[in-house]
């Protein structure tokens, strides 16, 4: 593991109780993100596969959310203590610890992956590698949503985020880099900030293509989620 996961994971280990209560119902003063959650479950519904795994999935809010939608919902995290807190929260769902770029899943099998401000503190450079793995765990067909904060300039922008170094992209390039791993972006929506950091947030929805382009996935990079 990448000495920056280390301390990625280190960090939320250290915020699991103040996280999960900060997150438990943020979704409620967030409209457009909870509309565009909602247009993926539906649309993952709509491929007949509701296998979905919710990478980066902190104390699994959104996974409890997404099975609510009807989908086969589960979620990964990098850090322990996440993990164990939503497997404690919600019993009758799964939760496993794992990394983004080396997932517990076969290939071509789920039906979505949503990336909720997971990708956020994956350094640029590692970004393709793990775009690739989650192009290997989809059907043909299936759907990955991707939340992140957005920035007008051409380049990924580093930031002190409240836990650790993340990372803000230009959408175009993001929507880039999913092609690059034959995930075709079909919608996208855009909004002001909801926090005072200032970043615009974004959210993706990509389809996945017969056939990917760019590495396969084995590098290691960071988990994360907003905050």
């Amino acid at each position: 593991m990448a000495e920056h996961q280390e301390q990625t994971r280190a960090a939320y280990d250290g915020v699991v109780d103040l996280y999960a209560s900060l997150f438990a119902d943020r979704l409620e003063t967030q409209p457009f993100a909870r509309a565009m959650l909602t247009t993926f479950a539906e649309l993952v519904r709509d491929t007949g596969n509701r296998r979905t795994v919710d990478v980066g999935c902190g104390p699994g809010h959104l996974t409890a959310m997404l099975h609510d939608l009807g989908l086969d919902a589960f979620g990964i995290d990098i850090s322990p203590g996440m993990v164990d807190h939503a497997r404690r929260a919600r019993s009758a769902l799964r939760f496993d610890e794992a990394r983004m770029e080396a997932l517990p899943v076969e290939d071509r099998a789920l039906g979505g992956v949503l990336a909720h401000y997971s990708m956020i503190h994956t350094p640029p450079g590692e970004l393709p590698a793990l775009l690739a793995e989650q192009a290997r765990v989809l059907a043909y067909g299936g759907l990955i949503m991707v939340s992140f904060f957005a920035t007008d300039g051409p380049e990924p922008v580093r930031f002190d985020h409240k836990v650790a170094p993340a990372y803000s992209w230009p959408v175009d390039r993001l929507a880039e880099m999913l092609a690059g791993a034959g995930l075709a972006t079909f919608a996208r929506l855009i909004h002001d900030p909801a926090s005072e950091r200032g970043f615009l947030d974004a959210h993706l929805l990509a389809r996945r293509t017969p056939a990917t382009s760019g590495p396969r996935a084995s590098g290691s990079g960071g988990s994360g989620r907003s905050a």
